[in-house]
């Protein structure tokens, strides 16, 4: 599936018909009267520090325009174009200047709460940990995809996505923009108990560009809260198992796991987190090649590793998160230990702070820090790192 013709198609389409739409009115009604258009702006400044390497900062825009048709005879459309522009491309920054189109699929709502997608679109799954969007970054990471979704038993959510292409955050002409895959995502959530929100999943990575980004990996997520009175308490417990998938050279076997636990009083926070993305003694670790890494283990994104988000020795990440909200202020706080799961390397510690404040219905302001300190040394993630981002975003 080419995506970029299939996009040309659906904007053709969508120009086309709006001709006729103030002579016929069903097309009048899905092409203007009830569709929608959203305009976002994020402005950003990025400040980037690493010990042994020069300081570097840049200072991006991004604009998004997103259009979206009402229904007719069940089909809608979805056109979303992204314009980033930057002082300059900064190689320990990873936004960049580009104009593309972000997402850009017809849908169907189909019968017994059937829900499908064809073409370029957003895939998110359960936290972002091993299917995302990479959301933080100016360019997102979108799929070219058919996705079908299914409510019809109440609490009970199956998705299935066949991935053709992932578009990652990286520029045109980098030569790693665009991965050509032939994988299967399945995700099955059941919201029908009180106690306890679970999902099952299989994801069958097949990357035809970088072979040992295939993998397949079944697991199973379980979260909750309880509630007493003003105080809340949440939890999570989650496993997964992996081994190599597609043409992937290396024959290994590696488990993901994490547990997690929280309390909540009067909008504060506080939990405390123990993940582990294991290693087949040092022959190959548990990755995630599809996920929004920087969410997790650390915003200054040390742990990236090409893109895996894991390396051969496996990656032990026990942390503490504390949030709160103070007329309308939401703040953030984090603390990360890590260290290797095969071979006893301490691999640092991070800490980093953040404060986002919305304002005016449409407008929000926010600044984050992380200072990340090296231990063992001799490794890619060794230098200390600090990381400044200010932000201010416009959403109509």
């Amino acid at each position: 599936m080419k995506v970029q013709a299939l996009t040309i198609a659906i904007l053709a389409s969508l120009a086309s018909t709006a001709v006729y739409a103030e002579t016929v009115d069903p097309l009048k009604k899905a092409f203007i009267d009830d569709s929608s258009v959203k305009v976002q702006f994020r402005l950003r400044y990025e400040d980037v520090d690493v010990t042994n390497v020069d300081q570097q900062n840049q200072t991006t825009l991004r604009t998004r325009l997103n259009y979206q048709t009402g229904d007719i005879y069940n089909l809608f459309g979805v056109a979303e174009i992204d314009d980033v522009r930057s002082t300059d491309n900064e190689a320990l920054i990873g936004d960049y200047k580009y104009t593309q189109i972000n997402q850009g699929f017809i849908g169907y709502r189909g019968p017994a709460e059937t829900l499908a997608k064809l073409g370029r679109q957003r895939i998110l799954l359960d936290n972002q940990r091993f299917v995302g969007g990479v959301g933080f970054r100016q360019n997102e990471q979108t799929y070219d995809a058919v996705s079908v979704s299914n409510t019809v038993v109440e609490g009970l959510t199956a998705y299935y996505a066949y991935v053709a292409e992932v578009n990652r955050i990286f520029p045109e002409g980098s030569g790693k923009e665009q991965h050509e895959n032939e994988s299967s995502l399945i995700n099955i959530n059941y919201k029908g108990l009180d106690f306890v929100n679970l999902t099952g999943y299989g994801y069958l990575i097949d990357n035809l560009d970088v072979a040992s980004f295939s993998t397949d990996t079944f697991g199973i997520r379980a979260t909750g809260d309880i509630k007493l009175d003003a105080l809340k308490f949440n939890y999570e417990a989650e496993y997964a198992q992996q081994s190599e998938g597609g043409d992937n050279p290396v024959s290994y076997s590696a488990d993901y796991y994490k547990l997690g636990a929280g309390i909540n009083f009067e909008g504060f926070g506080a939990k405390i987190g123990y993940e582990v993305l294991g290693s087949d003694n040092g022959t190959a670790g548990f990755i995630t090649p599809l996920a929004t890494l920087h969410a997790f283990n650390g915003w200054t994104d040390k742990f990236l590793f090409g893109g895996k988000g894991n390396w051969d020795n496996g990656l032990v990440d026990t942390h503490i998160v504390l949030t709160g909200k103070i007329a309308g202020l939401k703040l953030l706080a984090k603390y990360h230990q890590f260290e290797s799961d095969y071979g006893d390397i301490d691999m640092g510690t991070e800490w980093g702070v953040a404060a986002t404040y919305p304002f005016a219905k449409h407008y929000s302001v926010g600044v984050k820090y992380a200072s990340f300190s090296g231990a063992d040394e001799g490794y890619d993630f060794s230098n200390d790192t600090d990381k400044l981002w200010l932000t201010v975003e416009a959403k109509y």
